[in-house]
């Protein structure tokens, strides 16, 4: 990777409350790149993530901000009012949005999924991600300045990952990838790029937990490559770095696997899970 200047970003960064690994490790590793962020999420369920970031932030206190938004209850004006609030934080704008937040529900069934569930999870998960995409990019237009847009999905919502007990889950993550490949097909005339990461699965994810920790232990070493789960605070902030930098700057459109190969050895595991 190139210079650490580079990499310095202003970031919106969509987080999860303070017990989601996978939004601590990118917000605390960006702020230790120099990046500045805006954690936009439920405030009180942030002020640890929040805290910790800061204390990881060359520029300290100031380099880290919060701004409140209720992924399931938000329409595109609260979208366009937390991206606006975003935007003054640092005085000057934003380089890129990084889509953390996600709602997995819990495993089960598909005939046993409620309507409420099922429209819960594709708010979080599709509609309110596309307010904020929609909002942003048009901040990124009018300001033709560019910027880089990230996504961070999941193995169950690409074709070669998937598990039972996750049809809501998965199906609006399936979408999010179409979103990211329509969006940068449209958005690239902007020097606007869309990407998506799409993670492996961590042993505190809801499908190995419904398996059952030792169940799941006890199949690492037979179907995975790398021989462990996904590390959700070292593996995945390097990649979603690279993606907010200029080193990828002809990169769009794309879906980056950050999954220790999980997706591609799934019937393997399967079979001891």
């Amino acid at each position: 990777m190139g210079d650490a200047a580079a990499y310095a970003k202003r970031v919106l960064l969509t987080c999860n409350g303070d017990g989601d690994a996978v939004s601590r490790g990118v917000a605390t590793s960006l702020a230790r790149h120099g990046c500045r962020l805006v954690l936009v999420g439920d405030e009180g369920a942030l002020a640890a993530t929040a805290e910790e970031a800061r204390r990881c932030a060359g520029g300290g206190a100031a380099a880290v901000a919060v701004v409140g938004l209720d992924f399931e209850a938000c329409d595109e004006t609260a979208a366009g009012a937390a991206v606006e609030a975003a935007w003054r934080c640092f005085g000057d704008g934003l380089d890129a949005l990084v889509n953390c937040c996600s709602y997995e529900g819990e495993v089960q069934d598909c005939l046993s999924i409620t309507e409420d569930e099922y429209k819960k999870t594709m708010k979080i998960n599709v509609t309110t991600p596309w307010f904020l995409i929609k909002v942003i990019a048009k901040r990124f237009r009018d300001a033709q300045s560019g910027g880089s847009i990230v996504c961070l999905t999941q193995i169950i919502g690409a074709e070669r990952g998937l598990y039972p007990g996750a049809v809501a889950y998965g199906t609006s993550l399936g979408a999010v990838h179409q979103m990211v490949r329509l969006s940068a097909m449209e958005l690239g005339k902007h020097k606007i790029r869309v990407n998506a990461i799409c993670r492996g699965l961590h042993l505190h994810d809801k499908f190995p937990v419904s398996m059952g920790e030792q169940k799941a232990e006890r199949s690492t070493g037979e179907v995975m490559p790398l021989q462990r789960w996904l590390d959700p605070e070292k593996d995945l902030a390097s990649t979603v770095l690279y993606l907010i930098s200029d080193d990828s700057r002809f990169m769009t459109g794309t879906t980056i696997y950050v999954d220790g190969a999980q997706s591609i050895v799934r019937p393997r595991m399967r079979s001891f899970m």
